[in-house]
């Protein structure tokens, strides 16, 4: 890793939440999801709030970073983080609630847990309702925003720990490989087994009814 360029990657990272600070605000938290599109297991939502340019090397969009060095800048953003909290929502409300709404539910219950109250809230592509805290999504906020990108791996690694938990449950779903997505394995386990009760009812793939 070429250290100076990665130094500047971060720097860059914080070019909204600098902005933020110069009109006021300084405690902003960034807020991401992971479970959005998965066939089974939980939709998990995280609130990060970081200190304005702390270094978290390999900081970024979770799908864009190894399961290993990930979990590292897991410890990273829980050792360096002002404050950071995740909410996790099941199968069945999901089912009962759909997606969108469940994951907006995750999102404001993990602000809600945060230990310290964030002036202002950057949210990766959505906007969370019934919220007063000052709020503004951002597209692919997770590749441009510190404390999205921050989020996004809070969240990707809780979630990653409760399917690998399922796996032990129900392993004959292949759930420590592809967490609860549809690949190819997955709906052919589907197929031979039928479904388990973290699968999401209300979802389909085609030619395979859940």
């Amino acid at each position: 890793m070429d250290i100076k360029k990665e130094r500047a990657r971060i720097l860059k990272l914080y070019d909204r939440e600098r902005k933020l600070k110069q009109e006021g605000f300084t405690l902003v938290a960034g807020v991401d999801e992971a479970g959005r599109g998965p066939l089974a297991g939980p939709v998990v939502a995280a609130a990060v709030i970081l200190v304005l340019d702390t270094e978290i090397l390999n900081l970024k969009d979770s799908k864009k970073i190894s399961e290993k060095k990930r979990e590292k800048v897991y410890e990273d953003i829980k050792k360096k983080a002002v404050a950071y909290a995740y909410d996790v929502i099941d199968a069945d409300y999901i089912d009962n609630h759909n997606i969108l709404n469940s994951t907006l539910m995750a999102m404001k219950n993990a602000v809600e847990k945060l230990p310290v109250k964030p002036e202002y809230i950057l949210v990766d592509a959505l906007k969370i309702p019934d919220i007063t805290i000052p709020q503004e999504f951002v597209i692919h906020g997770d590749n441009i925003c510190a404390c999205i990108a921050a989020a996004s791996i809070i969240a990707k690694v809780e979630r990653d720990r409760i399917m690998r938990k399922y796996d032990l449950v129900y392993p004959e779903y292949g759930f420590i490989k592809n967490k609860g997505y549809g690949t190819k394995e997955h709906i052919d386990s589907i197929r031979k087994h039928g479904i388990c009760p973290i699968h999401r009812r209300s979802f389909s793939v085609k030619g395979l009814e859940i």
